[in-house]
C-alpha cells in the first residue's frame, strides 16, 4: 500500500528551512561586516587592498549564493509538489463558493452549508468553484488556499491524520459579508462519518 505523506509535513519543512537559512544569512552576514569592520578598519590599514582579479573570490559568491537558491527552490517545489499531487484513493467533495456561504455536496449528493465533514486518515480532494465573484478557500490548519472563481474548477487536497474541528475561511474580499464567510471543517472516525452520512441523507 502507498505511504501517503500528509502536504503539511512538506509544506512546514519548507518554511522551516527558508527561514531557518536566512536567519543564519543575516546573522553571519552581520557578524562577518562587524569583524571586518575592526579588522580592516583605517587605524590597521590605512591603505586599502585591491582585490580584483582573484577568480577564487568570483567563484566562491557566484557558486554559494547559487547552490543557496537553488536547495530553497527544489525544498519550494516539493511542498508545492505534494500540495498540488492528489492520491488515487481521495474521497472528492465539491466546493460551491457563494455570497457568503461555502457548499459542500459529498459523492452521494448530500449537501451540507458552512460545514465540511471528513472521515479520519482518508485523503479529500476538494473541487472548488464559485457561483457568483472570486473567494478562497482558506484551511489554515491543513496550508490550503485556493481561489473559487466563476466557471473555473480548480483543486486541493489535504490529509485528515487528526480529529478536531478546523476553520474555513473566505481569503478573498467578496463583498460586505465577507467576514461573515466562515465554515467549520469536522475531521470524524471513518465510521462515524458513514453513519453520519447516511443519516443526513435519509433526513433530506
Amino acid at each position: 500500500m502507498e505511504t501517503i505523506i500528509n502536504p503539511v509535513v512538506k509544506v512546514d519543512a519548507a518554511f522551516v528551512y527558508i527561514i531557518g537559512f536566512s536567519l543564519f544569512l543575516l546573522f553571519a552576514i552581520t557578524a562577518t561586516m562587524v569583524w571586518f569592520v575592526f579588522r580592516y578598519s583605517r587605524k590597521r590599514h590605512p591603505r586599502a587592498a585591491d582585490i580584483r582579479g582573484d577568480w577564487r573570490l568570483e567563484l566562491v559568491w557566484t557558486l554559494v549564493p547559487t547552490l543557496i537558491a537553488m536547495s530553497m527552490f527544489w525544498v519550494g517545489w516539493s511542498s508545492y509538489a505534494g500540495l498540488r499531487n492528489v492520491p488515487d484513493n481521495a474521497l472528492t467533495i465539491e466546493t460551491v463558493a457563494m455570497m457568503y456561504s461555502w457548499i459542500f455536496i459529498y459523492p452521494n449528493e448530500k449537501e451540507t452549508e458552512d460545514e465540511l465533514v471528513v472521515p479520519l486518515g482518508k485523503p479529500v480532494r476538494l473541487e472548488v468553484t464559485s457561483d457568483d465573484v472570486i473567494h478562497g478557500l482558506f484551511i489554515p490548519a491543513f496550508r490550503i488556499k485556493v481561489d473559487a472563481v466563476p466557471g473555473v474548477h480548480t483543486y486541493a487536497w489535504f490529509l485528515p491524520d487528526e480529529t478536531g474541528t478546523y476553520f474555513i475561511q473566505c481569503s478573498e474580499f467578496c463583498g460586505v459579508g465577507h467576514a461573515d464567510m466562515t465554515a467549520v471543517l469536522r475531521v470524524v472516525t471513518e465510521a462515524e462519518y458513514l453513519a453520519w452520512l447516511e443519516t443526513e441523507a435519509a433526513d433530506e
